[in-house]
Order: C-alpha cells, then structure tokens, then sequence
C-alpha cells in the first residue's frame, strides 16, 4: 500500500486554496507530486502516495487537514452509504482492537439525518472488521485510531481517512490563548499572501503592534527559521497499519526537517497594549523555540516608534487589529486586541482606533530609507475611507465564518491617499 497513489484532499480556509496549492508544489516537487495540485473551492487536490501524505502533514503551514479518499460513489439513501464504506478493507487500516470516529459534512445532501449517515459508515467499518476476526472495534470519539470523514454533495458520497487527527492548525506550541486566538494556519496565510519569506528580500522585517497571544509573529518565526510546523506534533497516520513499515522514513524525515533549521535573517518585533498577553506570546514562543529570535514589549499600537532597522532592510506591518463585542476595548483608543469577532458598529472607541493608527503610521513608519508595507486583516470592508488611506490591494480571506480582507497599505512620506491614487483592486 506504501506504493499506491491515492486520491488526497488538503482544505482550507476560503480564500487561500490557491496559496495553498503552490505551497504543496513546493513540498513535494515533481517526484512525490503524481498528478496536480489543483486548487479547488475550499481546498486543494492531488494525487500521492502515503510519503507524500507524510511530509505534507510535517511541512503544510496553510492546510487544515490531509484527507485520503478511499471510497467516492453516487448515493441517494441511508442504504447507499453503507454500501459504499463497505467497498473499502479496513483490515488494512486498524486492527478491532483499535477505535474509530466518523464526522460527516454536507452540501444539498437530500439525505434528511447526517448523524444516521455518520452512524452507516461505522457499520460498515465494524461489520468489515467483524467478519474478518469476529471482533468489532470501539468509537472514541476524542483520540481516535481511524479518523474518518465522510461528505456528502448532491450525488456523491466521498468516504475519506483523516490522516492528520487533530486538526494542522494546532501546531503543538500555543498553550497561551486570549480570548479570541488567530488560528496558525490564518496567521500563515496572511503572511503568504504577503509575500513575506523572512529574509531581506521577500518582507523583510516583520512587527505586529497586537501581538495577542503570538500567533502571527511566532508563526513568523518558525517560517523564518525553517522550522516545520508539525515537527512537535503526533498525528494520526502514525498509528494507522498502511504507515507502520514508513515509520523509519517518517523519523528521517523528521530528522532532515530538523537539520534543516536555521536561525533567520530578519528581526521581528511583537507588542500588543495587554503586559498579560505579551507575557502569553512570550510562552508560546519559548514553546515554539523561537523566543530568542522575537523582539517583545508592552505598549499601545498608537504610540510604539517603528522598530529600528538598517537602511537597506524594508519592513512588514502585519496584524490582525482590534474588532468585535467580545472584547474589553482598551488603550488609547479604548482599542484591545482581539483575534476574530464582528466589527461593532455601537463601539465609537473602537471605531476611533483605525483612523489614529492610520495617523500614527504616517509619522513613524514613513520615514524608513528601504520603507514599511501594512498588511491588516479586518471584516470592515471600508477600512480604508476610515483609516484615511487608499489600499494597494485587498485579498478576500475568511477568518472562520467571517468574511474578511487583508488590506495592504505602502506608507510613504506625505498623502499616501494622493500617491496611491492610481491603484485599482484587481482582486475582487
């Protein structure tokens, strides 16, 4: 099985699918990429053997998940599905002494029940195991052996092994949260979208003025460093039968990612108005081990000096700022940080954030020789009137279900919304 080539599937979050896709060309190259990748609604497909499942897991920083499709039929009844799960052998897959879960998902399924849905695939996987050895194996529904997920469209019924487990977002590092955390992979996201690699040429240096809890510069760091994001997790594949004789190509392959590691190029910079979330970031840096590359201090976003850099090295604003009910708005602009939420038309205070951080932008960031480039994401699609700035790009990306923008701002000496008069959103 080591050898087969199968069908897999990364999701995503709307918006990144084609980012995504170019990041798994480079991942996997020519050689372990057997036909695709190809960007699709909601995630990215290709075909590829169980080691190339292997390293997308270890190395993806924008996928969700690494599905492997192992049954995809039409179906119109309850009685269908059953049928289609039992097409596969999952002797090849657990044993009955192991434990499974099923998670089903559905776009126009005409099926009236998904959760009876979800139960026909493990009858069907218990009566394989059943008749093979007589004994069933167990549903855990928190650590299971053999995740499973089942969608469902119109017609068709996609039976898929979640090689991953736990979802990718979860890097192993944050333990530290706030009230409303940036997920790891969003945070990569915005920084692909960038364009910014953590060297000189490609970003330069980065700052987030509120930091959080670290999600955007610790997943910074580790992208500067070469560090792959699942190098301190486990995932589920690792207990699954088809991987057992790859578990020695699974631990050199974790070895060369480590040997690969490498200290960065660029300083980074991390500050948010919370002395208490600054101290979270710092944790989860040290978690992630790259606190001694992170510049950490408190401070409000509209007073902090740009950071100091050399002449020639450009600079990347990058955050996620302040919006949203769920979070007590403090600072000079009664402003707090906040990673996700709504934008609340009643906050004045918070609404007195962007124009004053637009403000402040224009008199210590446009100063800088090699110059400063903002990336913020929000769901305020007029950002930019209230900030007083014409954007050089906005990128539809969703932060969970809501939708957002990430907005790029080149400060520059002077108007910035006279000198960008001239530039257009192609992307939308």
């Amino acid at each position: 099985m080591s050898d087969t080539a199968y069908h897999l599937f990364l999701p995503c979050a709307a918006g990144v699918e084609d980012w995504l896709e170019a990041e798994v060309r480079d991942i996997l190259g020519p050689d372990e990429c057997l036909d695709g990748p190809k960007a699709f609604r909601g995630g990215v497909g290709l075909y590829g053997t169980l080691a190339a499942v292997m390293r997308l897991n270890l190395h993806s920083r924008l996928a969700q998940r690494v599905l492997i499709e192992v049954a995809r039929e039409e179906y119109r009844h309850e009685d269908d599905i059953y049928a289609i799960a039992r097409t596969v052998d999952w002797t090849r897959w657990i044993t009955p002494r192991q434990t499974l879960r099923v998670d089903t998902t559905a776009q126009r399924s005409p099926l009236h029940s998904l959760n009876f849905a979800t139960l026909r695939v493990k009858d069907a996987v218990c009566d394989v195991l059943r008749e093979a050895s007589g004994e069933r194996p167990s549903v855990d529904t928190r650590w299971p052996d053999l995740p499973l997920q089942l969608h469902l469209t119109e017609y068709l019924a996609t039976v898929y092994v979640d090689s991953s487990g736990e979802s990718l977002f979860k890097r192993g590092w944050r333990e530290d949260k706030g009230d409303a955390p940036l997920k790891e992979t969003l945070a990569a996201a915005m920084l692909a979208a960038a364009g910014w690699k953590g060297t000189r040429e490609a970003g330069g240096a980065l700052s987030d003025p509120c930091c959080g809890s670290g999600t955007i510069p610790v997943e910074a760091a580790t992208i500067a460093c070469n560090i792959a994001p699942g190098i301190q997790r486990r995932f589920a594949f690792e207990k699954l039968a088809p991987f057992q004789p790859l578990l020695p190509a699974w631990r050199a392959m974790k070895e060369q990612a480590r040997a690969a590691e490498h200290p960065p190029e660029v300083p980074i910079f991390a500050s948010d108005v919370s002395f208490r979330m600054v101290d979270f970031a710092r944790r989860n840096a040290e978690r992630a081990g790259v606190a001694q590359y992170i510049q950490f201090n408190g401070g409000d976003a509209l007073e902090r000096p740009a950071p100091k850099l050399p002449a020639d090295m450009p600079g990347t604003l990058m955050l996620n700022p302040p919006y949203g009910e769920r979070i007590e708005v403090r600072g000079k602009a009664g402003a707090h940080r906040m990673d996700g939420g709504a934008l609340s038309e009643e906050r004045d205070a918070g609404d007195d954030f962007f124009p004053r951080l637009s403000a402040h932008w224009k008199r210590a960031y446009t100063q800088h020789e090699a110059g400063w480039t903002a990336w913020l994401l929000c769901p305020e699609m007029k950002l930019p009137s209230k900030m007083r700035l014409k954007e050089s790009r906005r990128i539809p990306m969703w932060n969970g279900p809501i939708e957002c923008r990430l907005f790029k701002f080149d400060l520059v000496a002077g108007s910035a919304r006279r000198q960008n008069a001239g530039t257009t959103d192609s992307d939308e």
